[in-house]
This record gives structure tokens, C-alpha cells and sequence, in this order.
């Protein structure tokens, strides 16, 4: 007996597999097609598996991924919105209507910014007022409202030509107390952002109707976990009938007649929103706070008749105007509908811009096509939130170092966004001086494009001089 059969024959696979010896011819016939089913079962699942492997390949081709990067409420949400609508309307539209909570929201942020401002028991009536105001102290101004003491509300102004403070503070005292239950709408759309089992998906600072609530402190943004569907969870409440005339209803009746229906708490307290934000005294403290609410996102004081009519539905410019900060990354997902690359599949990482969150976006560099970078240069007069020594100018700068550095994103070529150019323009034009924030900029034109020439030449140097590849293409663009 040879070696090799003598290997077959102790072999135990080949045991297992041998025919038995007293095996019938009908036997063998019935083993044989059992055989041949199972390896057509077999060589279907090798076609499945290499037709599988070719579409991805396919697809891979026809994919292009991309990175938005930049500092936190650099405009990358907005611009991901702007190039949904462009090169997929349809899907766009389809998600309109969940973006009617998120405005709501956003009202409702920026009302309570200016109550805020414009609290009794704040910085209006400091000894250290920037304006050099000749009003009282802090706590001398408690003592004067309580004995009727003419003190006026707005600095520089005759106090004498004005109602006293009393009846004034009795009447923005009157309208916190009418726009308090925007504090329970706010709770209830909060409630529709979270997950299911996710209570604390969501955060907004406590609201504070009470004049002691000081402007000084620090708002807390509503944001979201990537990992919440929170467009489903507000589609439902997108069409929600709320009272389209709010005027005699009385708080008790806010609250209780519509205790679940936020959207018709904030429309019944649509009037006295409108005369808020419409007084002369109010924007004249705002002006002299230097708080600019017109310059931030999710700003809709100018369309509050607008937004709280009876079947009121998000518009195209309402939606990009939304502010929603999102905290982890999303991934979007989309086809073109139309332009010359219709039918190619784009997916989009939108990462968070905080300085805590940017430690997750280097598992997202591999195979990345391109990079999206966006810099808001109409904040060179701010500082980041999480550093206040910090300005924002300076910040994203050094970010867009550390990318173009990066030797993971050599071949990758990048997109640089300067962005916000129309809130800089609106910044230059009420007298904003780019050299008092930035010492370098020196004695050029405080005009809009010599403005965006200076940070623009910037960020091409830092490119220039930190990236590894040199071959590498940078395509600059002013955006809005």
C-alpha cells in the first residue's frame, strides 16, 4: 500500500465522508443530489458574497465622503442644510415641518435673553457700568425701587422726563409674569428632543421670570445626542393647532387650557412678545449691553406674527436659520437629485466643533475625499464659551493648523469656508473695529473686503506652512 493511501484511508475526514460499502444504488442516487442541492446552496452564497463585494466597490465609487470641521456655531449644520437643499431638495422638504419646535425653541431662547437684559437686579444699575451711568449700586437700586425713587432704566437719559422706576418696573415686571409660561412649553418641547429612556438628552438653562435673575449668567444651549431621532419624536407635534390671538388671555389660562400643547402656550404669548422685543426701551439696553441678538443664530424676534400664525410651517430660510447644537457626530446620508454628480451617494460627518467633543473626529479620517472647513470670521470680536481667553479667530486658526498637519489627511484636499461674511459686514457697518480685537490687522480699512483679504491671507499661510503635502489643493471661499 502506497504512502499517500495509506494516508486517505486513516484520514478521518475521508472517513466520514465515505460511502457506506453496502450502499444500494438508490441510496447513492439520493446521496449524490443531496450533495449537488447542497453545493448549489453553497455557490449561491459565493455568488451572493462576490456580487455584494462588487456593488460596494461600485458604490464606493460613486460615494463620497466628507468631513465638516470647525469650532463650535461655525455654521457647519447650516451649511450641511444649505447642500441638502441644493442637491436634495426632496429629502429636505420632507424634514421641514420637524424643524417647527426647533424654532419655537429658539424664540423662546432669545426671549429669555432679553428679559435678562433688561432684569432690575443686574449690572444695569452697577457702580462699574461700562457707560459710566450715574445710577445707584447695586443694592441702593433694590432701596430705591422699593421707596419710589425716580431711577431710570436707561442709563445717559433724564430720569425726571421718564415714569418713575416704580411703574416702570412694574411694567416689565407685569410681562415676565405673562411670558412665564413659556418656561413650561420650553420644558415640554425639551421633553419631545429626548429619546426614549434618554431624560437627559437635552439642556437648557433654568427659566428665570423673576427680576432677580441676572443677565450675567451663563444661558445653557439645548443640544441633542447624535444618537437621538429627535425629528421623529417633534414630527409628530409639528402641526400642532395652537389659539392664533393671544391677546386678554391671562397666564392661569395659558397654562392650564393648553398644558400639553407648547406650541399654543408660545403662540398665546405672541403678543407680548411682540411689544418686548419692539420697545424702544429694550432695544436701547440691548444696544448698550453690546447684546446683538440679530448677529446669532436661531434669531426669529422680527418674524414672531410670522412664525406663531394659526398653520404656520417652516420655510426653506426658517429651517438654515434653525439652531440646534448636536452633540457626537451625525452622519448624513443622501443622493443627489439633480446636478452633474445626480445619483452619487454623499455621506456627510457633521462633528462637534467644542473643544471637548474634537477628540473625536480623527477615527473619521480615513478614507475621507474631502474636508469641509468652516471658520466664522465676523467672530474675531468673541471669545470660545468652554476659554474665554481665547479668541475665536485665534482658535480657529490654530484648529485649521492641526488639520492641515495632520499627515493622516496629506492627499486629502480641503474646502475652507470663511464664513459668516454678512454678520461681519453688519459688524463693520454699526462700527465694530477689527484692530481693537486684532492688534495685527493695524491701520487697514475697517471695510468688508479688505477685512476678509487680511483672514484669508492668513489661513492660506498657515496652510502653506503646516501642511506635509505641499501638492495639495486649498479652495478658499467668503460664504454667508
Amino acid at each position: 500500500m502506497s504512502p499517500s493511501n495509506s494516508f486517505n484511508d486513516e484520514d478521518p475526514l475521508a472517513l466520514a465522508i465515505r460511502p457506506p460499502a453496502d450502499e444500494t444504488p438508490q441510496q447513492r442516487d439520493a446521496r449524490l443530489a443531496e450533495e449537488a442541492a447542497a453545493k448549489k446552496i453553497s455557490d449561491d452564497i459565493d455568488e451572493q458574497i462576490r456580487a455584494e463585494s462588487k456593488r460596494r466597490k461600485a458604490r464606493a465609487k460613486r460615494e463620497i465622503k466628507v468631513l465638516l470641521l470647525g469650532q463650535s456655531e461655525s455654521g457647519k449644520s447650516t451649511c450641511l442644510k444649505q447642500f441638502q437643499l441644493l442637491y436634495a431638495p426632496a429629502s429636505f422638504a420632507a424634514e421641514r415641518d420637524s424643524w417647527k419646535a426647533i424654532v419655537y425653541l429658539n424664540l423662546v431662547k432669545s426671549i429669555r435673553k432679553v428679559l435678562d437684559a433688561i432684569s432690575v437686579d443686574d449690572d444695569t444699575f452697577s457702580d462699574d457700568d461700562p457707560t459710566g451711568s450715574p445710577t445707584a449700586s447695586r443694592g441702593n437700586s433694590k432701596d430705591a425701587l422699593r421707596s419710589g425713587t425716580p431711577i431710570s432704566f436707561f442709563p445717559n437719559e433724564d430720569p425726571n422726563s421718564r415714569q418713575s422706576t416704580d411703574d416702570t418696573y412694574a411694567q416689565f415686571a407685569a410681562i415676565k409674569l405673562r411670558l412665564s409660561p413659556l418656561a413650561l412649553a420650553e420644558e415640554l418641547f425639551i421633553r419631545r428632543l429626548a429619546g426614549p429612556g434618554e431624560e437627559e438628552a437635552t439642556q437648557f438653562g433654568s427659566w428665570a421670570p423673576h427680576p432677580a435673575a441676572s443677565s450675567t449668567s451663563r444661558i445653557k444651549e439645548v443640544f441633542v445626542r447624535s444618537s437621538t431621532n429627535w425629528k421623529r419624536g417633534l414630527f409628530s407635534g409639528a402641526g400642532a393647532k395652537g389659539k392664533e390671538n393671544g391677546s386678554g388671555v391671562e397666564v392661569g389660562e395659558r397654562k392650564s387650557a393648553e398644558k400639553d400643547d407648547p406650541f399654543a402656550i408660545v403662540n398665546a404669548c405672541r403678543d407680548d412678545m411682540v411689544a418686548l422685543w419692539k420697545d424702544q426701551s429694550v432695544q436701547s439696553i440691548l444696544r448698550r449691553k453690546g447684546i446683538r441678538l440679530e448677529e446669532m443664530p436661531g434669531f426669529y424676534l422680527n418674524d414672531i406674527p410670522r412664525i406663531t400664525a394659526k398653520h404656520y410651517s417652516p420655510s426653506n430660510q426658517d429651517v438654515l436659520n434653525a439652531r440646534l447644537k448636536t452633540i457626537g457626530v451625525v452622519e448624513h446620508l443622501f443622493q443627489l437629485e439633480n446636478g452633474g454628480e445626480k445619483g452619487v451617494d454623499w455621506r456627510i460627518f457633521d462633528v462637534g466643533g467644542h473643544r471637548d467633543q474634537r477628540q473625536t473626529w480623527a477615527p473619521f479620517f480615513d478614507d475621507v475625499n474631502a474636508i469641509i472647513f468652516l471658520a466664522p470670521i465676523s467672530a474675531f470680536d468673541q471669545v470660545l464659551v468652554e476659554d474665554k481667553k481665547v479668541n475665536r479667530i485665534e482658535d480657529s486658526l490654530l484648529l485649521f493648523r492641526s488639520i492641515c498637519a495632520n499627515k493622516l489627511l496629506a492627499k486629502v484636499n480641503i474646502v475652507l469656508f470663511l464664513n459668516k461674511i454678512d454678520i461681519l459686514e453688519k459688524k463693520l457697518k454699526a462700527g465694530v473695529k477689527v484692530s481693537r480685537y486684532v492688534r495685527s490687522y493695524g491701520e487697514r480699512p475697517n471695510e468688508v473686503q479688505p477685512v476678509a483679504n487680511y483672514f484669508l491671507t492668513k489661513f492660506i499661510a498657515v496652510h502653506k506652512e503646516s501642511t506635509p503635502n505641499p501638492l495639495r489643493e486649498l479652495y478658499p471661499h467668503l460664504t454667508k
